[in-house]
């Protein structure tokens, strides 16, 4: 019953963070705050020391992971607290099987968000094309597009599936 529970909070915490992200690309840190406080007091509450135990590992396995790619601009901070709140409610292992699968569908979702959008595609082929040949000169400028005008999703459109792909391959 306990891990229902921490499964309903962990999914509850994922569509209403879903639907912010969609709608503005940014996740509420009351949201996530919220959620981390409230799994690390019913893990405790309910698993004693070694809920809480489970708890913080989760929390840290992830936060750590994100904050790297949130430092490489890959991500947004609410991206992070986000993953920190998933992995207090369902503990490090689980919550690194959400993100390793997240990675896997955003990168997906990124190449045929490219091939959809046309005019993307042309900017990452003429990227290509000028760091490929030697005499081909603004290589800086061209990956400096990517970052100014490129193309940007919610990164919850990757969470939602890797979340329920982790889950069904536990059941």
């Amino acid at each position: 019953m306990a891990a229902t529970i921490s499964i309903l909070a962990a999914s509850l915490l994922l569509v209403i963070a879903f639907i912010h992200d969609v709608r503005v690309m940014k996740i509420p840190n009351r949201l996530t705050i919220s959620f981390i406080i409230a799994g690390i007091i019913y893990q405790s509450v309910v698993y004693g020391m070694s809920g809480s135990i489970h708890s913080f590992l989760g929390a840290a396995a992830g936060f750590i992971p994100l904050l790297v790619l949130y430092a490489l601009k890959g991500i947004g901070a609410g991206d992070v607290k986000l993953f920190a709140a998933l992995g207090a409610w369902i503990g490090a292992s689980l919550v690194v099987q959400v993100l390793i699968y997240a990675i896997l569908y955003a990168g997906a979702a990124g190449v045929v968000l490219i091939f959809v959008n046309g005019s993307f595609g042309r900017r990452v082929m003429r990227a290509v094309i000028s760091m490929i040949t030697p005499s081909a000169g603004g290589k800086v400028e061209a990956i400096k597009t990517w970052s100014k005008d490129g193309l940007r999703f919610p990164f919850m459109i990757a969470v939602v599936p890797a979340a329920l792909t982790a889950w069904f391959q536990t059941v």
